[in-house]
């Protein structure tokens, strides 16, 4: 996945973007779309901002029966971070009382690049939302997650061009009993991302979140490590999707992967934007392919070298 084009579907529903004030669209059943309040992240004079277009989505739609927002831009994304909206919509937990899904931060890179994105502690969204069943945040720069208890949530999705290691601890040492999709895009360290397999322990070692079933660890300039990292976590046991894409995985991360613990349980591993030789490709296929497990091997990538030798290679999103 990238983040060239916004979301056309969430928690299973399509998108449907809030209209204008001006706008003459029918609006559909509020449950039956996943709506996306968003406002111009370079505003002009006389262009509605955040708060008055989400209050005006309070007045305007049945909000009892909305099931999902998909918060997309807001002003000066770059400067304010999403502290307001996240109290927003804390306040609103009263009218949104179906509400089992967010996404917040669904900007492209023509809105707002990605390490840009200046977001802010999320988790009082959990507090104030204990049916929340998906949640979804774009942007690494002031992100925070300390450890909560959330007995609902099933899917937790973290897409960054950088995690912080604080934030990685956080999410890893969280009480997520009901949670089976985990999704963190580790990212580099230019733009933050100094977390190492070690901030990951309680995650792979399986102690936390026993209901887990899809695990990403994605878009890391350390995917060789993550990847030997992942060949012996007693977590992999019970995974029925393990998903290394987007990032720096070279021969050697995927050497670490096919001499560690059995992969051929899993219905789907995605190695996708990779720097595979051709010949560990063809050695993954052969370990892999043969016992039914859906191997991606897309987008494969070439390493830049330069005349005094040095090597540069890239995770699929970061600037």
């Amino acid at each position: 996945m990238t983040v060239g084009q916004y979301l056309e579907e969430f928690h299973g529903l399509p998108v449907f973007p809030f209209p204008d004030a001006d706008g003459r669209v029918a609006l559909p059943d509020a449950a039956a779309v996943a709506w996306r309040l968003s406002s111009p992240t370079y505003c002009d004079e006389g262009d509605e901002q955040w708060g008055p277009r989400f209050e005006r989505f309070l007045k305007t739609v049945d909000t009892g029966r909305v099931r999902a927002v998909v918060v997309g831009g807001w002003d000066e994304a770059y400067e304010n971070s999403s502290a307001d909206i996240v109290t927003a919509l804390i306040a609103a937990n009263d009218r949104l009382t179906s509400l089992e899904a967010v996404f917040l931060g669904d900007m492209t890179g023509e809105d707002c690049e990605i390490s840009w994105i200046i977001q802010s502690d999320v988790t009082p969204l959990l507090a104030a939302y204990p049916a929340l069943r998906e949640f979804g945040v774009r942007g690494g720069t002031d992100l925070a997650f300390p450890a909560v208890r959330h007995t609902a949530l099933e899917t937790l999705l973290v897409e960054t061009g950088g995690l912080g290691a604080e934030v990685v601890r956080g999410i890893v040492g969280s009480d997520l009993p009901a949670l089976e999709n985990l999704e963190l895009w580790l990212g580099t360290d230019e733009y933050g991302g100094d977390s190492t397999p070690d901030d990951l322990a309680p995650l792979l070692s399986g102690a936390a979140f026993p209901a887990l079933r899809s695990l990403g660890l994605c878009n890391s300039v350390i995917q060789d490590a993550v990847a030997a990292a992942v060949a012996g976590a007693p977590v992999v046991a019970r995974l029925e999707r393990l998903d290394l894409s987007m990032g720096v995985l070279t021969d050697e991360g995927a050497a670490a992967l096919l001499d560690g613990q059995p992969l051929t349980h899993l219905a789907r591993l995605d190695l996708s934007h990779h720097y595979l030789s051709d010949a560990v490709r063809k050695r993954v296929l052969a370990a892999l392919a043969p016992h039914g497990v859906d191997v991606d091997l897309d987008d494969a990538q070439e390493a830049d070298e330069e005349e005094d030798g040095r090597v540069w290679r890239y995770v699929a999103v970061a600037e």
